[in-house]
């Protein structure tokens, strides 16, 4: 059996921002829109009145402040509250494609890597842009990679999830050097005309390198102490879109074809379920939660990180486990990926940190990683 570091991190961002006040003025114009066109319904009582957002309301229910996206008029538009993307032609590389290969191309360059050097490409996302060819694959050609690749999907545990798969290769001999890469753009398949989850998700992509540790020449290298993902079922967090829904004759524009979420039960059942998975994984390896310098846990709400931390250490601060939610929102898979890739600079030799996420499902997953 091989050691498996990891040994380089990239980061695409999006070329366009949504600050918070933008977002609430676009929803509430949207809202004035909606109760006006049903005014007859909400004044005799067959329909509630939608009700406005607010700076406040965003920043004190989740702690973000804004997110980037791919494109924005779209969003703010009153009449459409939707990304505009062009379709492309079968011969263009794909728009997930292409922020995957950028931020792929960040993370060979810090390993000191070429795409001619990986055998294993996995693309780990909260959704696909199509259902075949794999995007992963699309990616290899892209890179001029050679092995294999194939999508893999566990919604925001996705890239937690492909990292086991990744260090499990590297480790068996079936792969070399890994790619892993988590394209998000979820302002496609997030309702922005939701007050609930509205101001929730930004576009982003991530990429991780996993190599054997006797092949890598980087100069900062993390070694895999191990990995563990658990998974239980749950309506919590859902999103029916799929290649049945012209089958089953539904509404492609029904509710139920986008993101939508219990909010409050998200919280209060899987803050236990992360906390008690990081500590039991932790303990399987000889360590305990006191002894971690820090961890770059799932950027989905600030009041749910804090927890978190605090059921492991006694204690929240920033220093042990890095926001960046703030700045991306709700990132699904990329967000830990995000926080590992932007703030593990200041860590030394032997210091021990757990990258973690967890989202629908439920899902969790952990890596407990090194400095080395």
């Amino acid at each position: 059996m091989h050691s498996a570091v990891i040994s380089g991190t990239g980061l695409f961002q999006p070329p366009y921002t949504i600050t918070n006040a933008e977002l609430v003025e676009a929803f509430n114009r949207y809202v004035d829109l909606d109760n006006a066109r049903h005014a007859a319904d909400i004044e005799s009582g067959a329909r509630a009145p939608l009700q406005h957002s607010s700076v406040e309301f965003i920043e004190k229910a989740s702690g973000i402040q804004r997110r980037y996206v791919m494109e924005k008029s779209g969003v703010l538009d009153p009449q459409r509250m939707h990304p505009r993307l062009a379709e492309r032609a079968d011969d263009q590389l794909s728009l997930m494609a292409e922020i995957a290969v950028d931020a792929a191309r960040q993370a060979l360059q810090q390993a000191g890597k070429t795409g001619a050097d990986v055998d294993m490409v996995l693309c780990a996302a909260s959704n696909m842009q199509r259902a075949y060819p794999a995007m992963a694959i699309e990616i290899q050609h892209a890179l001029g990679a050679g092995g294999y690749g194939f999508d893999m999907n566990v919604a925001c545990s996705s890239a937690t999830f492909a990292l086991e798969q990744a260090v499990n290769a590297v480790r068996s001999g079936s792969a070399r050097c890994v790619l892993v890469v988590n394209p998000e753009i979820t302002s496609a398949h997030l309702e922005w005309k939701d007050r609930d989850c509205h101001f929730i998700f930004g576009d982003v992509c991530t990429a991780i390198v996993i190599e054997r540790a006797d092949t890598t020449t980087a100069a900062d290298v993390w070694e895999v102490q191990g990995t563990r993902l658990a998974t239980q079922f749950s309506n919590n967090i859902r999103n029916n879109f799929g290649f049945m829904n012209r089958s089953e004759d539904s509404d492609p524009q029904a509710r139920d074809k986008t993101f939508r979420q219990e909010g409050r039960k998200v919280f209060k059942e899987v803050v236990p379920i992360a906390a008690a998975h990081i500590e039991a994984h932790l303990a399987q390896l000889g360590h305990d939660p006191a002894g971690v310098r820090r961890f770059w846990l799932h950027q989905a709400n600030l009041g749910m990180n804090q927890l978190v931390l605090k059921k492991l250490v006694g204690e929240a601060c920033e220093d042990r486990a890095p926001l960046i939610l703030n700045e991306f929102a709700n990132t699904a898979s990329a967000g830990s990926i995000i926080a590992f890739h932007q703030h593990r600079q200041d860590l030394v030799a032997g210091d021990l940190g757990v990258i973690c996420s967890f989202g629908a499902g439920y899902s969790v997953g952990s890596v407990v990683v090194r400095k080395r």
